[in-house]
């Protein structure tokens, strides 16, 4: 049974200075990443996506480094539009990306509609999800959010986001069905 695994990238340095697509991992983002090499699932996967996003590339890097497998960059999985506000502090942030997911067909503060990213995140990985070969995807929360409800069945809420960065969640590629909810990265009993 082919599987995908979709992996939201670990901590990152955060610099209202820097683009929010170029931030990259702390050193604890990069050790949880390490750390999840460790994990028994890793030595299934035979390819690996990234998102075009530093933090992902950085995510799909220590992987790529752990299997010798070659990085497969769709920019298609990048996380949510957010230029149009840059970086926001947290007590900004929360009100927008709460109003993002309870209308996901609006743009709060000129961010990219939560169905459009879905949409553009499913589509691209339209070649994927009917294969048969054990992929990781290297993304982000609020992509894979949108891509767990696509696949789950389930309508966009920020109920079913990630409970913190550095999650995963697996897909049975045969039914195209989640098999879990998210994970830590790290934590052996996953």
């Amino acid at each position: 049974m082919a599987k995908l695994w979709y992996v939201s990238h670990p901590e990152v340095r955060i610099d209202g200075a820097v683009p929010v697509p170029r931030w990259g991992l702390t050193d604890h983002g990069r050790a949880r990443a390490e750390a999840m090499c460790g994990q028994p699932w890793i030595a299934e996967l035979d390819r690996l996506i990234s998102s075009d996003e530093t933090k992902a590339l950085e995510l799909a890097a220590v992987v790529a480094e752990h299997r010798s497998l070659p990085i497969e960059v769709r920019s298609s999985q990048a996380e949510t539009d957010r230029s149009s506000t840059g970086f926001l502090p947290p007590e900004a942030y929360g009100p927008v990306s709460d109003a993002w997911f309870a209308n996901p067909l609006e743009s709060p503060d000129g961010w990219e509609a939560a169905a459009a990213v879905q949409q553009r995140v499913v589509q691209g990985l339209d070649d994927v999800l009917g294969g048969n070969r054990n992929v990781l995807v290297a993304g982000h929360g609020g992509a894979g959010t949108l891509l767990w409800c696509h696949l789950s069945g389930e309508p966009i809420a920020a109920s079913q986001d990630q409970p913190g960065a550095g999650h995963y969640f697996t897909v049975d590629l045969s039914t195209g069905r989640p098999r879990h909810r998210w994970r830590p990265i790290d934590d052996r009993e996953s």
